[in-house]
C-alpha cells in the first residue's frame, strides 16, 4: 500500500490557509510585516510538505500475503479413476435431492446452521457424505474389533483443526487419499474409522455436532494417561467370625472407656482437619488448572463415530472419538450437540432438543418425529428392533397382502476405491513413525517397531509438577530384542530400576530391579522357576546378605538366607590360584523347608541354620498336629574339622537336643555323630552353592553390560525387508533368474541358422548363395504350410469315414438297438459332425492364411541385413 503524499500536502496547504483567513484584523502599518512574515513562512511550509511528500513516496508499504495453508498434493490425481473426478448419473440425482432437502431445511429452520451434505472431494467435485463412506473388511485380526480400527485411525493420522472452528468443512476426502497423506480433520478422521467399522459388521454412523474446544482441538493435557490409570479391585466382603457356642471368652477390657471416647474425638478431629486440608489443596489444584471459559463454546464443530447397539454383540450405544480412539458415553458431557448422522446408506437430520447436551437424546432412527431422513426406504424404519422382533415383524408382511409400491431412490454405491492398508502401514502407525501425546503430568511417546536402534516402541514419563519440567518416572516398553527385555521403569526420586524379560533368556532371568550394575549392591532378581533346574524363583541381594527363594524343589527347600562378613584385606603378593581369592567370607546361612508328609515330623528338618564363623549348626524340626513346640538340635562343630584326612573327634557336649516326646528315648552318641558329620558335609556343599549364586550374580550384570553396550534386534526370517540374509538371498536369485533371461533371449532361435550351418557360416554371402538361402527357406515355408494342409486333410477325411461306418452300423442294428444304444449313437454323430466342422474351419482358415505367411517370410528376408544389399 502506498501513501498519497500529494493529497496529504494539500490537506496541510487547506489548513493553512484556512488558519490563514480566520486571522484578526490589524492595523494597515502592520499588515506589510505580517503578510511577508507569513508569505515567508508559508514558503517554508510549502518546501517541507515538498521534502516530506518525496520522503513519503519513497516509502512503500508490501502487504504480506495472508493466505489459509492449503494442503500440499503430493498425490497424482491423473490416476485417479473418473468416479473421483465426475459424478454418475445416480449420484447427480442425489446431489439434487440433496440440495432441495437443504433449500428446505434452510427455509425451515434459518437459525440452524446448513448441513453438511455434499462437500467437495480432493478432485474438486461435489460428493455426498454418504458415498463418501467405502465399508472395507481387512484381512488384519485387530482391525476386527472397534477398539483396534479406533487405535489405528487414530494414531495413524494427524489432525488438521477446523478453520473456522464453528463451521464444517468445504472438503471431505475420500479414504484412499488420506492413507497417502495421513492427515486430515475430524470429519476425515471419522470417515476412515467409520469405513472400517461398517466393514467389521457394526452398526455404525458418523455424527456432525459440537464439543468441547478440548475434544476439538485434542487437548488432553488436563486428562490422565491411561496407563497410569490403575484399576482399584473391589474389596472382598469380609465374612462374619462365626462365635462358636463353646469358645474362650476373650478377657475382659479394663481400659477406661471415657479415655478411649476421648481419644477417638480427637482422632476424628484430627483425621476432619486432614481431610479439610485435602480438599482445599484439591480445590486450589483444580483452580490452578482450570482453563479460561471458551467463547466459543457450544458453537465449535466436531464429527465423531457413533455405534448403535445390535450388531457384533454390543449391548448399549456409545460414542468413539476417532483423533483419540476411546469410547465414550452418549451422555458424556464432551458432546454439547448433535446436527445429523449418516452411514453409507442414509442421512439422518436431528430434530432434537439438545439444550442439555446428548444426555437426554434418543438414537430410534426410525422415529420420524425425532430424526428427519433425507431418503424414503428401509433404511428409515425403526433400527431398534430386536433380530425376533424383525422376523416377526417380515412373517407379519408376508402374510400380509399389499399393494406393490412404487420404487425409491437408494443411494449410489461409494466412489472410494478399496481401502488398502498395507503390511508397512500397519507397523509403523504413526506418521513419521512416531507420535507425542501430553497428558496431565504425563508424556506419552511412540515408536513403530525397528525404527529406533534400542528396540523401543513406548516411552512414559511421569512429572511431579503441572509444567512437566520435573520427571519422577520414566518407564519404556521395547520389541524384539534379542536380550529379551520388555520393560524399564527408571525412578528419578530413588535412581530404582526395574527390567522386566520375557520368557527365553539365559538364567530364566525375570525381572532385575537394582540402583547400579556393580555386583554386591542393593538388588533383586526374579526368575521363571519353572525353567530352572534349581527352582529359583527369586533372589534378592544386599551388601552383606543375599536372600534366595525356591518353588517346587524335589528337597522341598524353600529359603536360603547368607549373611557375609567383611573381606579381610590381605598384604602382600596376590595369589591367584587361590579359587576363595575375591569371595565374601560366610558367617551364617539359614535354609528353611516345607513339610514332608512321607516323613514324620520328628525327622522332617524346617530349617537349619549354619553359624559359620561360630562354628556352631542348629537344626529345627516340624511340628507336630498336637503339639505347640518343635523339636531342635544344636552341634558344635570339632577343632579339627578342617582336616577332612582324619576322623573327627567328637564328645556328647557337642550335641544338645530337644524332644518332644519326654517319653522318646534319647539319641545315641553314633547317630548324634553321624548327623554331625552328615550337617558339616552339607554345610560345604551350601556354601559351594552360595558361591554358585554370587558366580551366577556377576555372570548376569557381566552379560547386560555387554548387551547394553551393543544392542541386537530379533529379525524374522519371513521379514524379508529387515532380515539381511533373507534380503541378499532373493536379490540373488532375482540376479540369477535375470541373467538366465538374458541369456535365453541372447539364444532365440534364428530361422536361418539351419541353412547358414548348410553353407558353413560365411561372414559375408554372395548374391546366388543369398538367393538360394531365399528360395530354400521360402521352399521350406511352402512345404510345412502344404504338409499342414495335408495333415488338415488325413484328420477330416478320417473323422468322415469313420461317421460313415458308424451310420452303416446304425442301419444293420437300427431294429434291435435300445434306447441307450441309440441315446449314444446320437451323441457321438453330435460329436462327430462338431469335429469336421471344425476341420474344415481350420482348412479353410489355413488356406486363406498360407499366401499371407509365405508373403510376410519373403519381406522379411528382404529385410533381413544378411539378404539385404543381394535382394534389392
Amino acid at each position: 500500500m502506498e501513501i498519497d503524499g500529494k493529497r496529504q500536502a494539500d490537506d496541510n496547504k487547506h489548513l493553512v490557509s484556512s488558519k490563514m483567513e480566520v486571522l484578526p484584523k490589524v492595523e494597515s502599518d502592520k499588515e506589510v510585516a505580517i503578510d511577508e512574515a507569513e508569505e515567508y513562512r508559508q514558503d517554508e511550509v510549502n518546501e517541507d510538505l515538498l521534502k516530506l511528500e518525496e520522503t513519503l513516496c519513497n516509502i512503500q508499504i508490501t502487504p504480506t500475503p495472508c493466505s489459509l495453508p492449503e494442503r500440499a498434493q503430493e498425490v497424482d490425481l491423473s490416476q485417479y479413476p473418473t468416479s473421483y473426478k465426475e459424478n454418475s448419473p445416480q449420484e447427480k440425482l442425489l446431489l439434487a435431492i440433496a440440495d432441495n432437502f437443504c433449500c428446505q431445511y434452510v427455509h425451515l429452520y434459518p437459525d440452524r446452521k446448513p448441513l453438511l451434505l455434499s462437500p467437495l472431494n480432493e478432485c474438486g467435485v461435489q460428493k455426498f457424505v454418504s458415498t463418501t463412506l467405502r465399508p472395507t473388511l481387512l484381512s488384519y485380526p485387530e482391525l476386527y474389533s472397534w477398539e483396534g480400527c479406533a487405535s489405528f485411525v487414530s494414531e495413524f493420522l494427524s489432525l488438521e483443526p477446523l478453520d473456522p472452528p464453528i463451521d464444517p468443512p468445504r472438503h471431505l476426502y475420500s479414504p484412499t487419499w488420506l492413507m497417502q497423506t495421513q492427515r486430515g480433520s475430524c470429519f476425515d478422521f471419522s470417515t476412515l474409522l467409520c469405513s472400517l467399522l461398517l466393514g467389521a459388521g457394526y452398526n455404525a454412523y458418523c455424527v456432525s455436532g459440537y464439543a468441547v474446544k478440548e475434544m476439538c482441538l485434542l487437548n488432553q493435557s488436563l486428562q490422565e494417561c491411561p496407563l497410569l490409570v490403575t484399576h482399584v479391585k473391589g474389596k472382598a466382603t469380609e465374612q462374619k467370625r462365626q462365635v462358636k457356642k463353646y469358645s474362650v471368652k476373650p478377657p475382659r477390657d479394663l481400659r477406661s472407656g471415657f479415655e478411649q471416647r476421648q481419644e477417638e474425638r480427637r482422632q476424628a478431629d484430627a483425621q476432619a482437619i486432614l481431610l479439610k486440608k485435602q480438599q482445599e489443596a484439591e480445590r486450589l489444584q483444580e483452580e490452578r488448572e482450570r482453563l479460561p471459559p471458551d467463547p466459543l463454546l457450544g458453537l465449535r464443530v466436531h464429527c465423531w463415530v457413533l455405534i448403535l447397539s445390535g450388531n457384533r454383540e454390543v449391548p448399549d450405544n456409545f460414542f468413539i472419538n476417532p483423533l483419540t480412539g476411546k469410547s465414550l458415553s452418549t451422555t458424556n458431557k464432551c458432546f454439547l450437540g448433535i446436527e445429523s448422522i449418516w452411514n453409507h446408506q442414509n442421512y439422518w437430520v436431528n430434530m432434537q432438543d439438545c439444550r442439555f447436551g446428548c444426555a437426554e437424546m434418543n438414537f430410534d432412527l426410525g422415529d420420524a418425529v425425532k430424526w428427519e431422513y433425507l431418503l424414503y426406504g428401509t433404511t428409515g424404519q425403526s433400527l431398534l428392533l430386536i433380530p425376533d422382533m424383525k422376523k416377526q415383524q417380515e412373517a407379519e408382511d408376508d402374510e400380509e397382502e399389499e399393494v406393490d409400491e412404487p420404487k425409491v431412490f437408494e443411494m449410489p454405491p461409494s466412489w472410494v476405491n478399496q481401502i488398502n492398508i498395507s503390511q508397512q502401514d500397519m507397523e509403523t502407525r504413526c506418521p513419521g513413525g512416531m507420535k507425542v501425546i501430553q497428558y496431565r503430568k504425563a508424556k506419552l511417546e511412540k515408536f513403530a517397531p525397528y525404527l529406533l536402534p534400542d528396540g523401543l516402541v513406548t516411552r512414559l514419563t511421569s512429572y511431579s509438577d503441572l509444567d512437566c519440567t520435573q520427571p519422577s518416572t520414566v518407564k519404556e516398553w521395547y520389541q524384539h530384542r534379542n536380550d529379551h527385555l520388555e520393560e524399564r521403569e527408571l525412578k528419578k526420586t530413588s535412581n530404582v530400576t526395574i527390567e522386566h524379560f520375557r520368557p527365553g533368556r539365559s538364567y530364566a532371568l525375570k525381572s532385575h530391579r537394582y540402583i547400579t550394575m556393580t555386583p554386591e549392591t542393593e538388588r533383586q532378581m526374579d526368575f521363571y522357576s519353572h525353567a530352572r533346574a534349581d527352582g529359583l524363583a527369586r533372589r534378592v541381594e544386599m551388601p552383606f546378605e543375599m536372600t534366595e527363594t525356591f518353588e517346587d524343589r524335589p528337597d522341598f527347600m524353600y529359603h536360603r538366607h547368607v549373611v557375609f562378613g567383611k573381606r579381610i584385606k590381605v598384604f602382600g603378593p596376590s595369589n591367584t590360584e587361590a579359587p576363595d581369592q575375591g569371595q565374601r567370607p560366610l558367617q551364617k546361612v539359614v535354609e528353611r523347608f516345607n513339610r514332608d508328609r512321607s516323613k514324620p515330623a520328628g525327622e522332617d528338618v524346617a530349617e537349619r541354620i549354619f553359624l559359620v564363623s561360630e562354628d556352631r549348626i542348629q537344626v529345627t524340626y516340624h511340628r507336630e498336629d498336637d503339639r505347640i513346640i518343635p523339636a531342635w538340635r544344636n552341634f558344635i562343630k570339632p577343632r579339627d574339622s578342617g582336616d577332612s584326612q582324619n576322623p573327627h573327634s567328637f564328645t556328647p557336649q557337642m550335641a544338645s537336643t530337644f524332644q518332644v516326646d519326654p517319653f522318646e528315648k534319647p539319641s545315641k552318641n553314633l547317630f548324634l555323630y553321624e548327623m554331625l558329620v552328615h550337617m558339616m558335609k552339607e554345610e560345604e556343599r551350601v556354601a559351594l552353592r552360595v558361591k554358585e549364586s554370587e558366580k551366577e550374580v556377576r555372570a548376569i550384570l557381566g552379560v547386560r553390560e555387554q548387551e547394553e553396550s551393543s544392542i541386537e534386534l530379533h529379525i524374522s526370517i519371513y521379514n524379508t525387508a529387515r532380515n539381511e540374509r533373507a534380503r541378499c538371498h532373493r536379490e540373488a536369485l532375482e540376479r540369477t533368474a535375470k541373467e538366465e533371461r538374458l541369456r535365453q533371449e541372447e539364444k532365440e532361435l534364428d530361422f536361418l541358422a539351419p541353412l547358414l550351418a548348410q553353407l558353413g557360416d560365411p561372414e559375408n554371402l554372395t548374391r546366388q548363395a543369398a538367393l538360394q538361402l531365399r528360395n530354400d527357406c521360402l521352399a521350406d515355408l511352402k512345404q510345412r504350410l502344404i504338409d499342414k494342409a495335408n495333415l488338415i486333410q488325413a484328420r477330416f477325411e478320417r473323422e468322415t469315414q469313420e461317421l460313415q461306418q458308424k451310420q452303416q452300423w446304425y442301419q444293420k442294428n437300427q431294429l434291435t438297438m435300445t434306447k441307450e444304444d441309440e441315446d449314444e449313437y446320437l451323441a457321438y454323430c453330435s460329436d462327430a459332425m462338431f469335429r469336421i466342422h471344425i476341420l474344415k474351419l481350420r482348412l479353410s482358415r489355413h488356406k486363406d492364411k498360407a499366401p499371407q505367411k509365405y508373403l510376410a517370410l519373403d519381406e522379411r528376408l528382404r529385410r533381413d541385413p544378411r539378404l539385404a544389399n543381394h535382394l534389392w
